[in-house]
């Protein structure tokens, strides 16, 4: 039977392999440079070797595989055909020049779970209909300028409340990870619940208080899974839906246990509407939920763009935090400038009430310039969600073949030589003294939300939630290491995902500006 099977394996590879050998011919223009591919398994050993010489994770592996073959690079992963863009003019043609044929999205193996990607708005397939209707949705109903400013109280009262926190437990240890990402959480439950999800104590709504299971960390594994290597991934025609690693089982019970708490959170409101009660509105508007019943979605419709809400606006946001706060922590200077610029802005910390309100974002351009430098140096999204050609296109005189994966390396542009002065120097002052450079997807050296169709859009909230964090954070207290650690002992290792995580939590102890000054 071993024998049996082994035999059968061979052949199916075989097959594969005649078939590359074949496509390969069919090309009217010359695919992008690359490391040669082995037989069978294409470039996985190349970039496992180099992985295991560089110790480093996956955007890191192909920065240097970019280096070394030009910003525009041509990877065959086992039966699958892979272009990563590089540099800003490759990320313009994927982005905007091209973005039509470069409109569909590639779906990891791990995430094809049909109660989620079927009416997922980023893991969207195709730009279709469906498609463009959830995207209008959200651009009025959620992300529009009007929707944004209006929730400007709630945010600000969600973070004045994590400062209260912060008063109470002043002196001790913080995961600024945790807080950050309860905080943030709610931010959006008010938003588009009109409630916290997540309860002051910790516990999570309709989820047994026993600590069985934590929604940061099951969120953060389900990115993880994500960019885990899948043989389902590399070798369709082989392992499709066999889910021989069991990397989808465990995406599906992660997703299971998310839906619980929208479940939950759905039926109260299903509920309240029935019976004519509250919870309905926000700042005297109607919330999101309400916009979406009223229009008829079903629930499982809800859930999954609810999942992806608060994965792309509470993750990212946590971890754009945890690294802006790390860096202000490895560079005291800047920190102290950044406090300097707040205390004028703002006003002195007086025991926590004097907060800082979105009003202030505009005229904080240091604070803003500390964020910008962040998302340089350490993107949310390292490699964007992977684009997919839907039809055959041409790329800086390269060809891009049709169904071939395309991946933006923004963490590599924002560390080019070529393209920043020191890169890997945190220096806000960068982007301060007429530096036009912005995230908004028009300046290609600088990408981290994306561009074109494909941009995030929730970039409206992320451009406000993250700032007055930070600012809040910074405002009114001083931020040590625990046991007296030096700041040159805070490791600034990555971690594997699809969001741009620390190796080690972000642990620090605050102190209230007021009580040292007592």
């Amino acid at each position: 039977m071993v024998l049996l099977l082994t035999a059968v394996l061979c052949l199916s590879l075989l097959s594969l392999l005649l078939a590359l050998l074949r496509g390969r011919s069919k090309h009217t223009r010359p695919l992008p440079p690359g490391p040669r591919p082995w037989p069978v398994v294409g470039n996985l050993l190349n970039l496992f070797l180099l992985q295991r010489r560089l110790r480093q994770p996956p955007h890191a592996v192909l920065a240097a595989v970019a280096r070394a073959y030009g910003p525009l690079v041509y990877l065959r992963l086992g039966a699958r055909s892979v272009v990563v863009a590089s540099s800003p003019s490759a990320a313009s043609q994927v982005l905007t020049a091209r973005d039509r044929e470069l409109s569909g999205r590639y779906i990891p193996a791990t995430f094809r779970i049909s109660v989620y990607t079927e009416y997922s708005f980023p893991w969207a397939a195709h730009c279709d209909d469906h498609w463009r209707w959830l995207r209008a949705l959200c651009k009025r109903d959620i992300f529009s300028i009007g929707r944004v400013e209006g929730h400007a109280g709630l945010r600000e009262g969600k973070a004045r409340e994590m400062v209260e926190l912060l008063l109470r437990r002043q002196g001790e240890e913080i995961n600024v990870g945790e807080l950050v990402f309860r905080t943030i959480f709610n931010m959006l439950g008010n938003m588009l619940f009109s409630r916290d999800v997540i309860a002051t104590a910790g516990e999570e709504r309709g989820v047994k208080s026993d600590g069985s299971w934590n929604l940061n960390k099951v969120m953060s594994r389900n990115l993880q899974l994500g960019i885990m290597p899948n043989l389902e991934d590399f070798y369709a025609a082989v392992f499709g839906g066999l889910d021989l690693q069991g990397l989808r089982r465990e995406a599906r019970k992660n997703l299971e246990m998310i839906y619980e708490v929208f479940d939950g959170v759905i039926r109260e409101r299903r509920v309240e509407m029935e019976e004519g009660t509250g919870g309905e509105e926000v700042d005297g508007k109607e919330d999101f939920l309400k916009v979406l019943l009223d229009a008829g979605c079903e629930d499982v419709q809800l859930k999954a763009l609810f999942l992806d809400i608060f994965t792309a606006g509470t993750d990212t946001s946590t971890k754009l935090v945890e690294w802006t706060m790390s860096e202000l922590i490895k560079n005291p200077h800047v920190m102290a400038q950044l406090r300097e610029e707040l205390q004028r802005v703002v006003g002195s910390p007086d025991r926590g009430t004097t907060a800082v309100r979105e009003s202030h974002l505009a005229h904080l351009p240091y604070l803003q310039a500390c964020i910008k430098e962040t998302l340089r140096l350490h993107p949310p999204v390292p490699m964007l969600l992977p684009h997919r050609a839907v039809e055959a296109c041409e790329v800086m005189g390269y060809e891009v073949p049709s169904d071939c994966t395309v991946i933006v390396n923004v963490w590599a542009i924002g560390r080019d030589p070529e393209v920043w002065k020191d890169p890997l120097r945190f220096q806000p002052e960068r982007f301060l003294e007429a530096c036009s450079v912005d995230y908004k997807g028009m300046d290609f050296e600088f990408v981290p939300f994306g561009a074109g169709r494909r941009i995030c859009p929730g970039l409206p909230v992320a451009a406000r939630v993250a700032p007055l964090v930070v600012a809040s954070m910074v405002h009114g207290f001083e931020w040590c290491l625990p046991g007296g650690m030096g700041a040159d002992r805070l490791g600034m290792g990555e971690r594997l995902g699809l969001v741009l995580e620390r190796e080690q939590p972000l642990v620090l102890v605050p102190k209230s500006i007021n009580a040292m000054a007592e």
